[in-house]
């Protein structure tokens, strides 16, 4: 091999050596963030200040530049912030979302602040196909749709686009939306209790609308919450669709696993061979 072959070869290899260290930097970074972004949201550093980055460094065994990547993504997530003489302090606190039980979300936020709503639209429209199915009423039937953007302490949180059947729906119209969840309205309406909701979780992208109303960048990633509840007796009475500020709300449960589920689920083959309700994009 010629000495300029070599020399070729050896600074491919030294490139790729250089991707392959950038990117053990950048995967030591987004792990750290992870565990570091754990004790933020729950209140893990006193007074909301966090440890010096060698300090940092010391307790997970990382490099400083690995902490200050960390960093640097837990900054771009509007989570800390550096100020000088003070060092990284957190300036943004997400509210937990439980989805242990079925509640509207001022019972569900209560110990964390006040839930406001602004009703932006409340009316009859007719029934597309998918709202139709979902609630069992006719294709092009009137049901009633509401939005409202709903706050915390004053901060908008959440965009819920709701829709009910016209028979329900229409003892809301002069009901008190601006400061009372929708499902504690329909347990009253209909004296009976709510049993239980389907839901779906994903990230969307925010629309121009929802990020105006929201105040969120445009093209942000929000949380879109889908869940369709029913009455105890079955009958769907309620679709929502709802999006959450990504950057300002984080969804926590508790699950629990059985002896029973172990069994239904067979050999690993046979349960890759079918997924539970798994839709990948």
């Amino acid at each position: 091999m010629s000495a300029e072959r070599i020399r070729e070869h050896a600074g491919a290899g030294a490139r790729t050596v250089a991707a392959h260290r950038r990117r053990l930097r950048a995967d030591r970074a987004r792990q750290l963030a992870d565990l570091l972004r754990r004790q933020v949201l729950t209140g893990g550093y006193a007074e909301g200040v966090l440890p010096h980055e060698a300090a940092l460094a010391d307790e997970y065994g990382a490099t400083r530049n690995t902490v200050r990547q960390a960093l640097g993504l837990l900054s771009s997530e509007g989570l800390v912030k550096r100020l000088p003489g003070v060092g990284t302090v957190v300036v943004a606190d997400k509210c937990t979302h439980g989805l242990e039980r079925l509640m509207g979300l001022a019972e569900t936020l209560r110990e964390q602040g006040r839930v406001t709503n602004e009703v932006r639209t409340v009316g009859p429209v007719p029934a597309s196909l998918p709202v139709a199915e979902r609630l069992r009423v006719p294709p092009g039937e009137d049901v009633l749709y509401i939005e409202r953007l709903r706050s915390l302490n004053g901060i908008p949180l959440s965009l819920d686009l709701t829709y009910l059947p016209l028979d329900i729906g229409t003892g809301l119209l002069g009901a008190d939306l601006e400061h009372n969840d929708v499902f504690r309205l329909l347990e009253a309406l209909t004296g009976t209790a709510l049993g239980h909701a389907e839901i779906t979780l994903e990230a969307v992208t925010a629309d121009a609308h929802s990020a105006a109303v929201l105040g969120a960048p445009r093209g942000a990633a929000v949380l879109m919450l889908e869940r369709l509840t029913h009455l105890a007796d079955g009958r769907p009475v309620d679709l929502e669709f709802i999006r959450f500020r990504g950057d300002r709300i984080s969804m926590s449960g508790l699950l629990h696993r059985s002896s029973g589920d172990l069994l239904a689920s067979g050999s690993p083959s046979a349960s890759e061979a079918a997924p539970r309700s798994c839709r990948c994009r």
